[in-house]
């Protein structure tokens, strides 16, 4: 206890100092701020005029001469040669923007649970504790359902619009990952190496002698039934929350890659960041990944290039690598999506009659003020990413090979080293005896199983989701 107390101290110091940190090198308004921002170059009154081709108002007493109470909307032609001003966002044009708070300590905290992991991993490297509470789990944790309450907050616009056909499509797809998701889970362990049969297996092995005990035994068919219909239920919403991330991350991939056509080596990363939900399905599919490097087809007699736990390390290397990329050129994606103003500019050129001047203004500005939603589409899946293969790391008893594999469930086997003392109350009994039930349930299979599975499905949500956006974008969009 005295070992935890300290760990404690210096975790919640060092989100302290973080905090403190925080309102002058956010890591969230880096990440946001510093890009070329477009805006509409108000032209003068008689500048519109005479695009507009109208002369100049007339008075007062001649308007009301002539019955007229007050002037008609100005509308200029489409074509109008009107420019856009650049100029730097900064971190004061960004407050106003919606959901910018919400952005900014959803990031942040992203950051400080990650630097309280790292922490904690190089603590038990160092002393190499055998029975503590990990407390990188909690924030861990703490981040994948902020993530998921991000994914609802930016999901409730689609189903408030009353126009558009957002939510048809949200609702649409939200069907077919259902659909998926059952089969993906019906597909043979020799194939796709998720590991929920081994993990449903080693649980139900628990549960099963606890409901004996209450003369429950029939439950356990039911009980499993039920962990699988959680998880596809669980694929559905992950799909319809991916939806409009995907196809926005399509949109913004494809005039990242225009915007970057003199830099090589930016494009190499870009399609690299794209590619790299398809390079995390490849980690989990078995004849392709691990049979592949554990006995590689090397003439007639077998080479074995890597172990099984050494795969597994580097599976969870590659995982962090391929979400430090896609941070990496986060900032070209927003960029580009900044850029949408001047694309909606030049189309507007195109076409034929005449338009508000107000209306102008609006297609230039929603753009901007819809900024924060989409960081939020972009950094939420990396994010969520990103912490459930921390957790698989964990929780599911696996090394980073730089060392041997941390014990698994300290917290949870705690409960089960010996009776309760008699001077203990009975609340104390009854979360000894909860704590105990579920350390017996939630096995470190059953996890592996869970998170990879969470892993491997967001991977295959956004690979569909972002495909489908660049067809859209390429093939319907403009017809």
């Amino acid at each position: 206890q005295a070992i935890l107390g300290v760990q404690l101290v210096v975790t919640l110091l060092t989100a302290t100092l973080m905090h403190r940190l925080a309102p002058h090198c956010s890591f969230a308004r880096w990440l946001l701020c510093n890009g070329s921002l477009f805006r509409y170059k108000h032209p003068s009154e008689e500048e519109l005029r005479a695009l507009a081709g109208k002369q100049r108002p007339r008075g007062r007493r001649e308007r009301w001469a002539n019955g007229y109470s007050e002037e008609k909307t100005l509308c200029v032609p489409r074509d109008a040669p009107f420019q856009l001003e650049t100029c730097p966002l900064t971190a004061v044009d960004a407050l106003v923007l919606r959901f910018f708070l919400e952005y900014q300590w959803f990031v942040d905290f992203a950051v400080y649970s990650g630097g309280v992991y790292l922490f904690t991993e190089a603590y038990y490297y160092v002393l190499g504790p055998a029975r503590e509470t990990n407390i990188a789990v909690f924030w861990c944790l703490l981040t994948v359902a902020f993530s998921m309450k991000m994914f609802l907050t930016v999901t409730r616009l689609y189903f408030s619009a009353e126009e558009g056909g957002e939510r048809s499509v949200c609702l649409t797809f939200a069907f077919l990952f259902l659909l998926l998701a059952m089969l993906v889970q019906v597909v043979p362990e020799e194939t796709l190496e998720l590991g929920l049969e081994p993990g449903l297996a080693s649980m139900i092995q628990n549960l099963e002698p606890l409901l004996k005990m209450q003369g429950w035994d029939w439950m356990v068919p039911l009980v499993k039934l039920a962990i699988r219909v959680g998880l596809s239920v669980l694929g559905s919403m992950l799909g319809a929350f991916l939806t409009f991330p995907g196809l926005r991350l399509a949109q913004t991939h494809r005039d990242a890659l225009t915007m970057s056509e003199d830099r090589p080596v930016l494009q190499f990363l870009l399609h690299t960041s794209f590619l790299s939900p398809l390079f995390i399905l490849w980690l989990w599919t078995k004849p392709i990944a691990r049979n592949f490097l554990h006995q590689a087809p090397f003439g007639d007699t077998p080479f074995f290039l890597l172990s099984d736990s050494a795969f597994d390390s580097l599976r969870l290397w590659v995982l962090v690598a391929l979400c430090l990329l896609r941070l990496a050129v986060t900032r070209p994606h927003l960029q580009a999506y900044l850029c949408l103003a001047k694309a909606r500019v030049e189309q507007l050129r195109r076409e034929a009659g005449r338009i508000e001047a107000c209306e102008i203004q609006r297609r230039v500005v929603r753009v901007y003020c819809y900024l924060t939603v989409v960081s939020l589409q972009y950094l939420t899946p990396l994010i969520l990413t990103l912490n459930c293969t921390l957790l698989l790391k964990t929780l599911g008893g696996y090394s980073w090979g730089l060392g041997q594999a941390l014990p698994l469930a300290p917290v949870l086997a705690a409960a089960q080293d010996g009776p309760v003392g008699p001077k203990e109350d009975e609340a104390q009994q009854a979360a000894a005896r909860i704590t105990g039930a579920l350390g017996g349930l939630l096995t470190p299979l059953f996890l592996r199983g869970t998170l990879a599975f969470l892993i491997w499905w967001t991977a295959a949500c956004q690979l569909l989701s972002s495909l489908f956006g660049l067809y859209f974008h390429q093939h319907l969009a403009g017809s």
